[in-house]
C-alpha cells in the first residue's frame, strides 16, 4: 500500500518554517495536492495571515478550525482531574495539544478522501509519535508522511536555504535563537540556545508571564469554584472551559506564575531541555487539589495518585487514545464526583498559594478532629487499633533481636 501514489495529502500546517518548506516539498516529492489544516487552540496572533500564506506557498485549500472549547473541556480538564505532572514539573501542555490536533486532522483527511496525511515533526521528538498514534487510532491504514524522516535536509539552516530558493516567504531571523509553541494551555520554548542546560533562559524570551522580580507588590486573591473537579468560576462568575482559562492565564501571568525550567526525558530516549510557561494550569492545579482535600475519601485519593504518573506518561508518549489511558480516565471521573466547591488562591511574586478552601459535602469537620471531648471518636480505641497495626512491627523487632543473639553464640 504504501507504495500507491499519493494524490491528497493533509497537513498539519503552523505556518511556520517547516511547514511552510513541507507544502512545497510534498508537492516536488509526491506531485500531489496538498490540503492545510491548522487548529485553532489559542495561539493567538500566530493565526494572523494563515490562509493567505499557505495558499502563497502551494496548499489548494486550507480549514481552520476553532477548537479552543473542545481543548480544554475534552483534553485540558480530563488531565487536570488526574492531576497529570510529568516527571515532577512539566504539565503537559504541549502533550496533551498532538492527539486533539491529529484527531481534527483525521476529520478533515476523510471529508476531502485524502490518501495521507503529514506532519512537521521532527525524527528526534516526541511530537511524531504524539501524532501518528492518533492517526493509527483512528484509521489503521491512514499513510504518514514525515518529512522530516525522508528528506537530506538537516537542520534550520538547510531549510532556509530550501524556502529561499523555493521563493517561500517565511520570517526567519536571529531574534530569537530557540523554537516554542503555544495553546490556550501553555507556551513551550525548546532548542537553540536553550540547549545549555547550565544557561539561564533570556528574561525577554518569556511571553505570557511577566518576572516574578517585576510582579505586583501586592498580592491578589482569586476564588476558584468547581464541579465534580472541573473548574466552572472564577470570583464566583461562571465561565466557559475556555474563557475560565484564558482569564486565569491572564490573571496567573500579571503576577509570574507558572515557569518551569527542566530537563526531561523524551520517549525516544533523548533527554531535552524545556522551559515552560502555565500560569492557568499552574493555578487550576493547586486548586483543585485544595478542594479534593476537603470532598475526596484518602483511599481513592491515594489510588487516583498512584496511577497519576503512569496516566501522566501516556499522555507524554502519545497515548491519549490508547485503552489503558481510556480505562485509568474512567476511574478518575469516578474519582472526582463529588469534588465540588471553592478555592482561595493568593498570587503573589511567582507562587500561586492555597489560603482557603470550602465545599458543601466536606469529609472534614473540626469536631472530628479536635482535641476537645466529642462524640465521634474515642480515645481509648487509638490504643488497640495501633498495637494492631504494630504488630508485623513487634514480630519483626522480636526475630530480628533473636537472629543477634544467634549470630553472637
Amino acid at each position: 500500500m504504501m507504495n500507491n501514489p499519493v494524490k491528497r495529502v493533509v497537513l498539519a500546517y503552523s505556518g511556520g518554517l517547516d511547514t511552510s518548506v513541507i507544502i512545497k516539498w510534498l508537492i516536488e516529492r509526491y506531485n500531489c495536492e496538498v490540503i492545510a489544516f491548522s487548529a485553532d487552540i489559542g495561539q493567538g496572533a500566530e493565526l494572523a495571515g494563515l490562509k493567505e500564506k499557505a495558499i502563497k506557498t502551494g496548499a489548494k485549500k486550507i480549514f481552520i478550525k476553532d477548537l479552543r472549547e473542545e481543548f480544554v473541556k475534552d483534553f485540558v480538564f480530563p488531565m487536570l482531574r488526574a492531576a497529570s505532572v510529568y516527571e515532577g514539573a512539566y504539565l503537559l501542555g504541549t502533550s496533551i495539544a498532538r492527539p486533539l490536533i491529529a484527531k481534527a486532522q483525521m476529520d478533515v483527511a476523510m471529508a476531502v478522501k485524502a490518501d495521507a496525511v503529514s506532519h512537521g515533526a521532527t525524527g528526534k521528538g516526541n511530537d511524531q509519535v504524539r501524532f501518528e498514534l492518533t492517526c493509527y487510532s483512528i484509521d489503521p491504514h491512514i499513510r504518514v508522511i514525515a518529512p522530516w524522516r525522508e528528506w537530506d535536509m538537516k537542520g534550520r539552516a538547510d531549510l532556509v536555504r530550501y524556502a529561499a530558493t523555493h521563493g517561500i516567504p517565511v520570517p526567519v531571523t536571529k531574534a530569537k535563537p530557540y523554537s516554542s509553541d503555544r495553546n490556550l494551555f501553555h507556551i513551550s520554548f525548546e532548542g537553540g540556545i536553550l540547549e545549555d542546560p547550565w544557561a539561564e533562559p533570556p528574561a525577554d524570551m518569556y511571553v505570557i508571564t511577566c518576572s516574578p522580580e517585576k510582579a505586583p507588590a501586592k498580592p491578589v486573591y482569586v476564588e476558584i469554584g468547581f464541579e465534580d473537579g472541573n473548574p466552572v468560576s472564577i470570583d464566583g462568575k461562571r465561565l466557559s472551559p475556555a474563557k475560565l482559562l484564558a482569564l486565569l492565564n491572564e490573571i496567573g501571568g500579571a503576577h509570574g506564575i507558572g515557569r518551569v525550567d527542566m530537563v526531561e526525558s523524551r520517549y525516544v530516549g533523548i533527554k531535552s531541555r524545556g522551559v515552560y510557561e502555565t500560569p492557568g494550569g499552574t493555578i487550576l492545579h493547586g486548586a483543585r487539589r485544595a478542594v479534593e482535600s476537603l470532598t475526596m475519601d484518602r483511599e481513592v485519593m491515594h489510588l487516583r495518585d498512584s496511577i497519576t504518573p503512569r496516566y501522566s506518561e501516556l499522555i507524554y508518549n502519545g497515548y491519549w487514545y490508547s485503552p489503558e489511558r481510556l480505562v485509568m480516565q474512567r476511574l478518575v471521573d469516578e474519582a472526582t464526583v463529588g469534588v465540588t466547591g471553592v478555592a482561595r488562591m493568593k498570587l503573589y511574586k511567582g507562587s500561586a498559594t492555597v489560603v482557603g478552601r470550602k465545599a458543601d459535602k466536606s469529609l472534614y469537620h473540626p469536631d472530628f478532629a479536635t482535641f476537645e471531648e466529642d462524640t465521634v471518636y474515642d480515645q481509648k480505641d487509638a490504643e488497640g487499633f495501633i498495637k494492631i497495626n504494630a504488630l508485623r512491627l513487634k514480630i519483626k523487632a522480636m526475630m530480628d533481636k533473636g537472629a543477634g543473639k544467634g549470630r553472637g553464640r
